[in-house]
């Protein structure tokens, strides 16, 4: 139902993304886009480039008086380091003859791939000896756009009461080790919007930070765990017909997308494995005066996550992604130059030290679009006012 594209390198003018098939009348406040864009610059550990960049999406087709159209969106971010970069970035004009020492290098020293990077394998595939040509699209910067995307699909669920949160429960070896409760999202939110590293446990992230501040010192990265809940999702949300209709594997592979992620559960995820099935399935429960969402079954658990079968069950959808740390490295690791195969250093980009409470941000965006697609297939249709008929007579349905 959902389709979109990005576009744009991460030193170009700008980051691009053409999202097709949100329905017509459907209002878009664009200062919610930019607050998601804002959310996913903040956390300790980011890098210089977050200093310069003040992401504002700008929104060039498919809306009308800050309704939907139905048509195409086009969003666009612009890049504003992109001055800085501009002689040796340009689309069309060729490099100048004339560079300063320090565009030189970041024009001319491409040549080292950076280990765990898209650099040698992305260069080989394209036949590229100059490695920029590789890793200015390969770079995370790009997620810029995705999260853009999902906000706007985010407040088309938000229209059905579908809530979001997020928060980080491992950096390196800091982990949080205590349950957080996710009775009240609203709280939940408000304490991790609040903490540098999205940690709902004050002295687990100070824990975090001192980590964080640990690693930086060495020169190196860190990796980590986020969790993502869902609430409001009706039963019914994927299929299992077809192995790509299963709404697990969508989300697993949207968010398996995104760069440096290494890892996805859903539910209590590979922790089942050491269970028996009595103590791993949810029971199931009915309570006539219930959530309509749930047609009025419920659980006391949620080791399952909010789907079973592919299906949405009506429990939050729950979820952890897990990241690796960043591959590019102040202390650069052994590598080999692809022209003249002698054995040297990795090259070295301005980097981020720990991307994860950014990750937190983009897993839930992500994760809107396609919960959003799933909805849409659901209750589909070309506008607003018969999605809305069409969801209203599902929840006053028999079952």
């Amino acid at each position: 139902m959902l389709r979109f594209l990005t576009a744009g390198e991460s030193h170009g003018p700008q980051v691009t993304a053409i999202l097709d098939g949100l329905p017509a009348g459907l209002p878009i406040d664009v200062s919610q886009i930019d607050f998601q864009l804002q959310r996913r610059q903040k956390g300790y550990g980011r890098g210089g480039r977050m200093k310069i960049e003040h992401d504002r999406v700008k929104i060039l087709s498919g809306l009308r008086g800050g309704l939907t159209l139905g048509s195409p969106i086009t969003l666009v971010i612009e890049n504003r380091d992109w001055a800085n970069w501009s002689a040796i970035m340009d689309p069309v004009k060729p490099i100048p003859v004339k560079l300063g020492l320090r565009e030189k290098r970041l024009a001319y020293e491409t040549h080292t791939p950076r280990p765990g990077h898209a650099d040698l394998a992305g260069g080989i595939k394209f036949n590229h000896y100059d490695l920029r040509n590789v890793l200015e699209r390969a770079s995370a910067r790009e997620t810029a756009a995705r999260v853009a995307v999902g906000a706007l699909t985010r407040q088309f669920l938000e229209k059905f009461g579908v809530e979001f949160a997020s928060h980080v429960i491992q950096i390196g070896r800091v982990r949080l080790d205590r349950a957080v409760s996710t009775a009240n999202l609203e709280r939940l939110h408000r304490i991790t919007e609040e903490s540098p590293v999205r940690c709902a446990d004050p002295k687990v992230g100070r824990e975090m930070i001192a980590a964080i501040r640990e690693t930086k010192k060495k020169r190196d990265s860190l990796g980590g765990i986020v969790e993502v809940v869902i609430r409001g999702i009706p039963v019914g949300m994927g299929g299992f017909s077809q192995w790509d209709q299963r709404l697990d594997g969508r989300l697993a592979g949207a968010l398996m997308a995104l760069p440096s992620v290494k890892g996805v559960e859903i539910g209590l995820g590979f922790a089942t494995t050491s269970l028996q099935g009595s103590q791993c399935q949810d029971r199931i429960y009915y309570d006539g005066n219930g959530s309509p969402r749930k047609k009025r079954f419920f659980r006391k658990t949620n080791n399952a996550g909010g789907i079973e079968g592919g299906i949405s069950n009506g429990e939050d959808i729950v979820f952890r992604v897990g990241a690796k740390p960043l591959s590019t490295l102040n202390q650069p690791l052994d590598s080999v130059n692809v022209i003249t195969k002698a054995a040297t250093k990795a090259m070295v980009e301005r980097t981020d030290n720990c991307i994860v409470p950014a990750l937190a941000i983009i897993c839930e965006n992500v994760a809107a679009l396609v919960i959003a697609d799933a909805f849409l297939a659901k209750f589909g249709s070309d506008n607003m006012a018969e999605i809305e008929n069409n969801y209203r007579g599902w929840l006053g349905s028999p079952y």
